[in-house]
């Protein structure tokens, strides 16, 4: 038979679940793959990652602005993050995702990314020297213990950066 539990003692514990899995996520990252690199994302600063829907291309734009697309009716300007930093243009498959900017920024704004790699706690890498070459987007750099290279975009730097905003060619 069920063990009954009051509905007070069932509020505290799911008051305490929730806080767990609040702390949880705040240490997580989002983590993407984008042309060769390794890429992490705040949770706050992600919006959503979705499969790519149909993008509109945009005459008379940067060869970066893959266009406009429309999700649950909203705009979204689509941005091919491996061409933004100089990289091949990104390839829609399968595994191609788009990463919403968050409302918080107010852009209606998606990144292109080569494929979603899910979370990652970024305490488990090994911060490296930024070295002064990097992109301001860039907020920090580790290494994983394979190895691996891993950067921490800064979603609010690169939205307000003028190479982001200036779309037009």
């Amino acid at each position: 038979m069920a063990e009954r539990t009051s509905l007070r003692d069932y509020q505290r514990e799911l008051a305490e679940r929730l806080r767990g899995g609040e702390s949880r996520r705040a240490t997580s990252k989002l983590c993407v793959r984008v042309g060769s690199e390794n890429w992490m994302v705040d949770l706050a600063d992600a919006g959503e990652i979705m499969p790519v829907p149909t993008v509109t291309p945009v005459p008379l734009t940067r060869p970066w602005f893959k266009g406009m697309t429309n999700i649950r009716g909203r705009i979204y300007s689509v941005v091919d993050f491996s061409a933004f930093l100089g990289g091949a243009p990104a390839s829609i498959t399968d595994q191609s995702r788009l990463l919403l900017i968050g409302e918080r920024f107010r852009t209606g704004s998606a990144l292109l990314v080569d494929r979603s790699l899910g979370l990652r706690n970024p305490a488990e890498l090994q911060k490296r020297s930024n070295g002064g070459a990097t992109r301001p987007w860039v907020r920090a750099e580790f290494t994983d213990p394979e190895g691996g290279g891993w950067k921490e975009l800064d979603i609010s730097t690169l939205v307000q950066h003028p190479d982001f905003l200036g779309v037009a060619s």
